[in-house]
């Protein structure tokens, strides 16, 4: 009777779960943008050459220690869906950029936090939002202005954007070398398209890592490096005239289908038996010596009498070769994985080297084909913990200055960009009607984090240094930025701290997307609580403050 008289009365009903939850409009916003904010605080002191570094402990116990800040937001056990968001910021900026993803991370909390101080003055979330999109579109056009033109043969400058990406990523000390191995690899497998611009495919540059030596002992490799012993030790371990066949099929006695029970009466029939899983592995390696190969990469199984049968015919095989390697030996020989041998025949050999690293317990294959690329930067350091960081600091060095070798575009680094764009914004705020004005300028606010934040984690006064920044670049200095390790104000492109324009841009256009995303929720209903984990570990959840286990032991 109550139910109905509230209908007739024209209130509305909203009938939920016991345990749903509910948050509405400005607590909503408040708890996406603390959640979002959160995310971005974790990582703002690895941003820069000063930056730090943060330990991550699995689950099962695998340590990370990295200032990569994909690395340590995939590696978080994040819990809430806002939190999320914010960690698919750094995913988009590491697949179009390469590198920049704790600024992108940065500059989407920082606009959140702005945000939420015009939230505060009645400014409604949809003027926020149109402004943002606003100065988003102006300050890609500002750094498409400010961007200064590449070279493709201009070596110095593309070592410059490497070694900016690696510094601080515990590879200073040889970032010198490693820009050259970087600058070498990229031209190695760079193509001219059919418009006249460089394309360098990622995919023809394999990185292989290696513990218990200095990283001065890193090399480029032309071809691929193998880390695997041959099956038998009459085998030959290098071959120079190589006719390499990749095969993805065990060269062992083929098992039958079903559940099958064979019978043996006499020791005859054993070892007719056995005769006849001899002559099928036979029939298989003479299949592989009627191709004409002389080096076999099987990804499966060699049987122990097949290994015999190959080291007999001086035919070098390798097996269990990863997926991994054996695709990537398809770009340097310029050749077809094998998947059935009854099928193999003389053109599926391809051409090449081979040869043995005894020290190093590798195989070196190198391609004779005029079309085939490949190149393999070695990394060597102490330990793993060392290795696998400069791994991930090379990588990003290497996407960036391929993206930088297409792009052709590069910017002064140090905080200078984000600094001018940030004037040039305000400016362009004057033009703009309407509460948006607010808007764009609380953007031009938030990028000067990055010049903020680096010099918070140099140990400098971040106010006077914004200030000084500032100053110079309404005198005209669009290339003073700051120098975190004299802290002084310098022309960063001549000092040598240069970076990827398009990296820059995609930041901006990514930080911008997430925060009106969250900008534009003011609702939030649940089935359940409010995290994404359904698991059994409910502590974890941590319910409406839903940052997850891990990510509240990073705060």
């Amino acid at each position: 009777m109550a139910q109905q008289q509230q209908r007739m009365q024209g209130q509305p009903m909203i009938i939920m779960g016991d345990d749903a939850q509910r948050v509405k409009d400005k607590d909503a916003q408040e708890h996406n943008i603390s959640a979002a904010r959160a995310v971005a605080d974790a990582v703002r002191s690895t941003l820069g050459p000063k930056g730090m570094d943060k330990m991550l402990i699995s689950s099962m116990g695998d340590v990370t220690i990295t200032n990569d800040g994909v690395t340590i937001l995939q590696e978080m056990d994040i819990d809430n869906p806002t939190a999320e968001m914010i960690v698919e910021v750094a995913e988009t900026q590491e697949d179009e950029a390469g590198d920049g993803t704790t600024t992108a991370v940065a500059i989407a909390g920082e606009l959140l936090k702005n945000a939420e101080d015009l939230l505060e003055r009645d400014i409604h979330p949809t003027a926020i939002i149109k402004g943002y999109n606003l100065a988003a579109e102006q300050a890609r056009e500002e750094v498409d202005n400010v961007a200064i033109d590449v070279d493709p043969e201009d070596e110095d400058l593309i070592r410059s954007v490497a070694e900016t990406s690696m510094t601080g990523k515990g590879a200073e000390l040889d970032k010198e070398l490693l820009s050259g191995i970087i600058y070498q690899a990229i031209n190695q497998v760079a193509v001219e398209a059919a418009d006249g611009s460089t394309v360098v495919d990622a995919a023809n540059i394999n990185v292989e890592t290696q513990t218990g030596r200095s990283v001065g002992d890193s090399e480029l490799l032309v071809g691929a490096a193998i880390d695997k012993d041959p099956v038998h030790d009459e085998m030959p371990s290098d071959v120079e005239d190589a006719k390499i066949l990749l095969l993805n099929e065990a060269i062992e006695v083929e098992e039958a289908e079903a559940d099958t029970s064979v019978n043996i009466e006499s020791p005859d029939q054993l070892q007719s038996f056995l005769d006849q899983e001899e002559e099928q592995l036979k029939q298989k390696v003479q299949q592989i010596v009627d191709t004409g190969a002389n080096v076999v990469f099987c990804q499966k199984g060699i049987d122990d009498m097949a290994q015999h049968y190959l080291a007999k015919e001086g035919i070098l095989a390798v097996r269990r070769t990863k997926k991994s390697d054996i695709e990537f030996l398809t770009n340097v020989l310029n050749t077809s994985v094998v998947t059935d041998l009854d099928s193999a025949s003389e053109a599926d050999v391809a051409s090449g080297s081979v040869s043995r690293d005894a020290e190093d317990e590798l195989f070196y294959v190198e391609g004779h084909d005029e079309n085939a690329h490949g190149v393999t930067i070695l990394l060597r350091a102490s330990t793993d913990h060392v290795v696998d960081e400069l791994e991930r600091g090379v990588t990003d060095a290497l996407d960036v200055s391929a993206q930088t070798l297409s792009d052709g575009r590069v910017l002064p680094g140090g905080g200078a960009i984000e600094v001018e764009v940030a004037d040039r914004l305000r400016d362009f705020a004057d033009s703009v009607s309407g509460r948006e004005q607010l808007a764009v300028e609380a953007f031009a606010d938030s990028l000067e984090l990055v010049p903020r934040v680096l010099a918070e984690n140099a140990g400098l006064d971040s106010i006077d240094t914004l200030v000084d920044l500032r100053s110079a670049h309404e005198s005209g200095e669009e290339r003073t930025g700051l120098n975190v390790l004299s802290g002084n104000l310098e022309d960063t492109f001549e000092a040598g701290v240069v970076e990827p324009a398009h990296a820059k841009e995609q930041a901006v256009t990514s930080a911008s997307e997430a925060a009106n995303l969250v900008l534009k929720i003011d609702d939030i209903i649940s089935a359940g609580d409010l995290s994404t984990d359904k698991g059994d570990d409910e502590g974890g959840a941590g319910g409406m403050g839903g940052m997850g286990g891990g990510m509240g032991g990073m705060m």
